[in-house]
């Protein structure tokens, strides 16, 4: 296997970076320079393949937990924490993106930042966004972990927390681990509930989105074709 040292030095990812922009580098080759060296027998870059090979994408890096990352050899404390952080930073930048715009305008800023809240997850969650007048996101309080159904997801309970922080309109969202994002039975259901408690309280529910790291579904668009 050939060593970072022995590539030509305009296709070293740091030397490719300098000369081409970090725009001309690959996932393998932007993971390298996060994670700086190999080890024995291993480079930065066949490092870098490995962590990719093991959660299927650039996409799925945050679904990796430090134990995960740590059971790849030369990939220890300090290598495993710089990834971890990696990944929330750009969950970070996603969320401050999505508080500073309307997300009803804006859509795929508020999808953007939940598949990277929600979409890693391998337990099924159910977040609430509060929005104000503006549809601007004032907050966000995941409610309920595990299997979604109306049993489970008290519309009082949901609305509880909107009125706790004036929210003017809510958007349901909640994640299926298994990547495919196509509703339940369950899932309309309880959008349909959500809706109606919604339409009561004078808090209307604006959507229901599902979402995973491949995709999203929106509820509201999938129940008005009903």
């Amino acid at each position: 296997m050939m060593k970072i040292k022995e590539i030509q030095n305009n296709e070293r990812p740091r030397e490719k970076l300098r000369n081409l922009g970090i725009r001309s580098l690959n996932d393998a080759e932007l993971l390298a320079i996060l994670l700086r060296s190999g080890i024995a027998g291993k480079s930065a870059i066949q490092l870098a393949k490995e962590l990719l090979s093991l959660c299927g994408s650039i996409n799925n890096l945050s679904a990796l937990d430090v134990n995960t990352l740590e059971s790849i050899k030369g990939i220890k404390g300090v290598k495993a924490s710089e990834v971890l952080a990696l990944c929330e930073v750009s969950r970070r930048m996603a969320q401050q993106a999505s508080l500073e715009v309307d997300v009803i305008d804006q859509p795929s800023r508020l999808v953007n930042w939940l598949k990277k809240e929600l979409g890693s997850s391998q337990q099924e969650q159910f977040m609430v966004v509060f929005l104000n007048t503006k549809n601007h996101i004032i907050g966000y309080k995941i409610l309920y972990m595990g299997g979604l159904d109306r049993s489970i997801v008290h519309p009082r309970e949901v609305y509880k927390e909107a009125l706790k922080v004036s929210a003017a309109r809510i958007i349901a969202v909640h994640n299926h681990p298994s990547g495919d994002v196509s509703p339940s039975e369950n899932d309309r259901l309880v959008t349909k509930v959500l809706e109606e408690a919604g339409d009561t309280m004078g808090i209307p529910l604006l959507d229901h989105l599902i979402v995973s790291h491949y995709g999203y579904t929106s509820l509201r668009q999938i129940l008005k074709k009903d």
